[in-house]
């Protein structure tokens, strides 16, 4: 493939496809679907953060009038924990089965242990009162302090560390060099340890679900998700019903950032839609998202790295303890194999372990892991470099990472633009500017730097001219973050019309190939490809057809400008033949033109960024605010500038809500008691100030547009921008997330205390 290079329509900031139907309210989604004669589904869940299940009686709900079906775990395939694993792209089935219904125990306060159907809410919510479960109550751990003590209450019998039975489940280890060597070069050693609290990824749709199994068991699914196929897929394996059966359609997503990549409501309705013969309709309340689907881990990190005079890491070490919430699967691949990707660094151990308590189970949140491990990591970084004294900024080029650095996690690295991150911030007007008067309030300046895999994997895409010459194009992602725009960009760029001419649809699982799952900033790249690769086929056709008119051959005839063209005066003279001529004529020159890829993508780039932040202490209040960031990002190549910027803002919002403000609060029951947007707090557009964005273009040479995904790095850095920002206005490091109004005033009491004694 020829990489694009002279663009008309990449890199403009065209309006999105779905613009006009998202801001009159016409697009639906999830919870917007109905039909004709459905029912309502609701879930009973445990109100023990552990217990063992010795049996559910739901007879008395069954026989409240109105009441359709009701299902238990027996309902949904098991898979049992000793024949193995169970592998359906990052998840395990084994514990989607007990996630989706509890089984042997009810593992966290939210944990579903029966669901009801019936011909109202109102009806299902009461029937759910009337389920008797026989509950064995049991020690429950929440903290990841708690549950690695050698007595901790263990989650899982079956589970063995080091002999015994442990909430630990799982370790991962990236090593380079030898470490006790390196440290032995150092001439300045910090080690400091770090904790951070569960946030939740706060879309702002719910999950939902409407679900129909006609009589000869053909299953169509109307869901909320960030993967069509990963929902037929999943539902398939827990429910036993062929996946060739299932039908699911993507509707509109309100927000997913990772969230949505495994499934909660679907299974449950569907056996309810199968024992009820009715359609089953299932909605989250805020309080069931905030109890019962994941957030991101709660961490305890410790990070050592050891420098010498002129600046040079020599050795570094990270041990990142995540909890996996109820049953295993933290992100751990996140924290140990990105936090030290920016930096070239010889003697290298990055471990991360995996653990269990009494919680609901994690789920992906935007570049899962590296968020915790980059918060570690930059603020020690900082450390190091204020005791060599030398310019954060500064240290990071010495040791940035380039094209032949070695990665802690295996491969070498091609060309990539992190030294250029680090310059483009050290050249920003921001890190330039004066802090400014903070009229009595300090003010401080932050920088931190972060990774992302970045990744492919398979994609399907199908384009159609239509009879009057435009383009459809059907892809397989539900889009979340204005792929439909960017593709509609490129499309357009290669017939060379105008964009407003393309249209992007979201294809379901029997209408497109199968494609994977909307995350890991794998869909622009991935579904570029083959929009290029099944457009180039069009274009192949049109000038195949124009051949045949001009009756000269194929290779005669050139594709400019939304028309077919001689290549040369030898060709012959012969009036263009446009795009929409060719459509029309297409019944007497072959029939319809059209054409579909499908790939398993591969050449994806890592994402590397490096943030600025500024931000003024109300001491009185103990308030930090952020005043002004600066987030740079190699991008790639913004195919559609305005959403990469987006990308950007909402990368560093998030962050900024993670660092100051937002964590899952845990009472004496064990059970969260903020599970709502009134408590649970995060920012609002008037906590924010405008946040800029510097993109740095490097393109991947892999990829037909220089593509790299972009929205996974931008919530990498900020935490660490934020807490070294706070260190610079203060003079006080904080090891704890989130850097909450209290923290920060019991840390300047302390402080006041100290200086009067």
């Amino acid at each position: 493939m020829n990489v694009v290079t002279n663009n008309k329509w990449i890199g403009q900031r065209t309006i999105r496809p779905d613009g006009m139907d998202k801001v009159t309210g016409r697009a639906q989604f999830a919870a917007d679907f109905n039909m004709p004669g459905q029912i309502w589904g609701k879930v009973l869940r445990s109100p023990h953060p552990h217990a063992r299940i010795r049996g559910i009686n739901t007879s008395k709900a069954e026989k409240l009038p109105g009441v359709k079906a009701v299902v238990t775990a027996k309902d949904i395939v098991d898979f049992p924990i000793e024949k193995g694993a169970v592998p359906l792209g990052i998840q395990d089935m084994r514990w989607m089965c007990r996630n989706v219904m509890a089984r042997e125990k009810a593992l966290f306060p939210g944990h579903p242990v029966a669901a009801v159907a019936a011909t109202t809410e109102e009806i299902a919510a009461e029937a759910c009162k009337l389920i008797e479960v026989d509950y064995e109550v049991l020690p429950w751990t929440i903290e990841i302090e708690d549950a690695i003590k050698p007595d901790a209450p263990v989650l899982h019998e079956w589970n063995k560390w080091e002999g015994k039975p442990s909430n630990i489940v799982g370790r991962l280890e990236h090593k380079k060099g030898d470490i006790a060597e390196g440290f032995k070069q150092a001439d300045v050693v910090i080690e400091r340890t770090f904790t951070t609290r569960p946030v939740h990824q706060g879309y702002i749709e719910p999950h939902a679900c409407t679900i129909s199994v006609a009589g000869d068991g053909k299953t169509t699914i109307w869901s909320s998700s960030q993967g069509q196929f990963m929902v037929r897929a999943m539902t398939s394996l827990l429910t036993g019903i062929p996946q060739s059966d299932i039908r699911a359609i993507p509707a509109e997503i309100g927000g997913g950032f990772g969230g949505k990549t495994i499934i909660y409501l679907e299974p449950i309705a569907t056996m309810l839609a199968k024992k009820s013969g009715r359609p089953v309709k299932m909605v989250m309340t805020r309080d069931e998202v905030m109890r019962a689907t994941g957030p991101t881990s709660a961490s305890r990190s410790t990070v050592k790295i050891g420098a010498t005079k002129d600046g040079r890491i020599v050795a570094a070490h990270g041990t990142f303890y995540l909890q996996a919430g109820a049953l295993p699967g933290s992100p751990i691949r996140g924290a140990a194999g990105c936090s030290f990707t920016p930096y070239d660094i010889p003697n290298l151990l990055s471990e991360g372990y995996d653990v269990c308590s009494n919680r609901s189970k994690v789920a992906a949140y935007r570049a899962p892991g590296a968020p915790i491990g980059a918060y570690a990591v930059e603020c020690v970084m900082d450390e190091v470099a204020e005791a060599l004294k030398i310019d954060p900024l500064d240290f990071r080029k010495i040791n940035g990472a380039k094209e032949g650095t070695k990665a802690s996690h295996g491969p070498i690295l091609p060309r990539i633009g992190y030294i250029e991150t680090v310059e483009a911030a050290k050249a920003s007007p921001h890190y330039n500017a004066p802090l400014g008067d903070g009229h009595g309030k300090p003010r401080g300046r932050g920088v931190a730097s972060g990774f992302w895999f970045n990744a492919g994997g398979e994609s399907s895409a199908q384009v159609n001219i239509t009879e009057d010459g435009n383009v459809v194009v059907t892809t397989g992602h539900p889009d979340i973050g204005g792929s439909r725009a960017a593709i509609a960009n490129i499309c357009a760029e290669l017939l060379g019309i105008d964009y407003s001419r393309v249209s992007v649809i979201i294809g379901d699982t029997q209408t497109v190939g199968f494609s994977n799952l909307t995350g890991g900033s794998r869909v622009l790249f991935a579904s570029a490809m083959v929009v290029t690769q099944s457009t180039e086929k069009i274009i192949q056709t049109l000038r195949e057809r124009a051949a045949k008119i001009w009756n000269i051959d194929p290779e005669a005839v050139k594709w400019e400008n939304g028309a077919a063209h001689p290549s040369s005066p030898n060709a012959g003279q012969f009036e263009p033949l446009t795009l929409a001529e060719l459509a029309d004529k297409a019944p007497a020159m072959g029939g319809p033109i059209g054409a579909g890829v499908q790939l398993n993508t591969q050449g994806a780039d890592g994402g590397y960024g490096t943030h600025v932040c500024d931000v003024e202490i109300d001491t009185d209040l103990g308030i930090a605010r952020v005043i002004r960031y600066t987030a740079v990002q190699d991008v790639g190549r913004a195919i559609h500038p305005g959403y990469v910027e987006g990308q950007l803002q909402g990368g560093v919002v998030q962050g900024i809500g993670w660092a100051l403000n937002e964590e899952y609060i845990y009472n004496k029951d064990g059970k969260v008691d903020n599970a709502g947007f009134l408590d649970y707090r995060m920012p609002v557009c008037s906590d924010m100030p405008m946040i800029d964005c510097i993109m740095v273009e490097i393109p991947n040479p892999k990829h037909p547009q220089g593509v790299k995904g972009v929205g996974e790095v931008p919530v990498v850095p900020v935490m660490a921008a934020v807490a070294n920002a706070i260190y610079n206005a203060l003079g006080i490091r904080f090891y704890s997330l989130p850097m909450s109004p209290p923290k920060i005033s019991a840390a300047l009491d302390a402080n006041v205390k100290q200086a009067a004694e």
